[in-house]
């Protein structure tokens, strides 16, 4: 059957209904119509947004906005304002709206007559697949899974209820995707690891890389984003965790539950990285070591020994942040205290 992916129309919706969704109290109106989402500054009649930060609290007055979720804790003028939404956390209430939209971004559709299916596949209940999409021998594709266009699934992939592959995704052989995933474009997982073995000649000879990847439930992966496949074993990538674009993860990686890692990171083989870690963009993670559960990482930090749990960590070498702080206060002034030094001597040596 041909089919083709639709955006949905925006939800319409009363700020008083909305309030009810959101748990919240009006301020103002509560029977306007409301029909989308939008940012603070390029709202206009009929669209909501939020403030949370107080930084923005000048486009409470100027937003043209038909509603304003507002954290109620925020001070603000009530006479200059139109009509709000007071809760407890509006970034978070706006983060659901967020969720509740993108539930309905895509409706399945069914299988395109360009896709290419095997017939040892077991396809759940309304799977969609996208043209020009192929899925190998003995693959188990769960319920709601959404395949877009170009995507290759090798033999023996398993993928969970709910999970959604963009456009271009490659998934090796023997993979496995949990539910609820989201893996975006041309992200290719269960490549090859970086494994090569020096010969006497001194050339490098491949070591097969004969593991797989497993990807836990509520994984999103950025587009662009690469896991190797385990040389042995397999590459784990825990429930929970969320992947920028242009990230390499490399053979045998372990990432725990909930962790999150910014954009253009790389970690090497055999890395293991805790629970609830947050890693900022360009961070590099050698080989061989672990790293505690709660970790903060700042961003270009290169982190080469084992890490303990709660600890936050910025420069190359990674040290703990309060001592890099610290430490490059001196080094801004090191040509000032290099000088001080030198006449220090000088003074020393005149009065011998």
């Amino acid at each position: 059957m041909s089919r083709n992916f639709i955006i949905l129309p925006s939800m319409k919706l009363t700020i008083a209904e909305l309030a009810e969704i959101l748990k919240g109290k009006v301020v103002g109106e509560d029977n306007t119509q409301l029909f989308k989402l939008s940012k603070i500054e390029d709202a206009k009649k009929g669209d909501i947004t939020f403030v949370s930060n107080p930084r923005y609290l000048p486009w409470l007055y100027k937003t043209k906005a038909s509603v304003v979720i507002v954290d109620s804790n925020l001070e603000y003028d009530n006479k200059k304002v139109g009509n709000i939404i007071l809760v407890d956390n509006a970034y978070s209430s706006f983060n659901e709206l967020l969720n509740r939209f993108a539930q309905n971004k895509f409706k399945h559709t069914g299988i395109h007559k360009n896709s290419s299916i095997d017939s040892t596949v077991e396809l759940g209940n309304n799977v969609s697949v996208g043209q020009f999409s192929s899925i190998g021998q003995n693959c188990k594709i769960g319920d709601n899974v959404i395949i877009m266009d170009n995507v290759s699934i090798q033999d023996n992939v398993i993928i969970g209820n709910n999970s959604l592959l963009y456009a271009g995704v490659r998934i090796y052989d023997s993979s496995f995707i949990g539910s609820n995933c989201i893996i975006h474009s041309n992200c290719v997982i269960g490549s090859d690891g970086f494994g090569f073995a020096p010969n006497k000649m001194g050339e490098y000879i491949k070591t097969p890389q004969i593991g797989n990847v497993i990807v836990g439930n509520n994984v999103e992966i950025g587009s662009n984003s690469s896991i190797d496949r385990a040389t042995l074993g397999s590459t784990i990538i825990s429930d929970g965790v969320k992947i920028d674009n242009l990230v390499q993860i490399a053979h045998n990686v372990s990432i725990g539950k909930n962790t999150v890692i910014a954009g253009q990171c790389g970690i090497a083989g055999s890395a293991k990285v805790g629970e609830n870690c947050q890693i900022g963009g360009q961070v590099g993670i050698i080989g061989h070591i672990v790293i505690g559960n709660n970790v903060k990482i700042n961003g270009q930090t290169g982190v080469f020994s084992n890490i303990k749990d709660n600890a936050i960590l910025k420069g190359t070498p990674a040290m703990d942040e309060r001592s890099f702080n610290r430490s490059y206060v001196y080094f801004k002034n090191l040509e000032k205290i290099a000088k001080d030094l030198n006449d220090l001597k000088k003074l020393n040596a005149n009065k011998n």
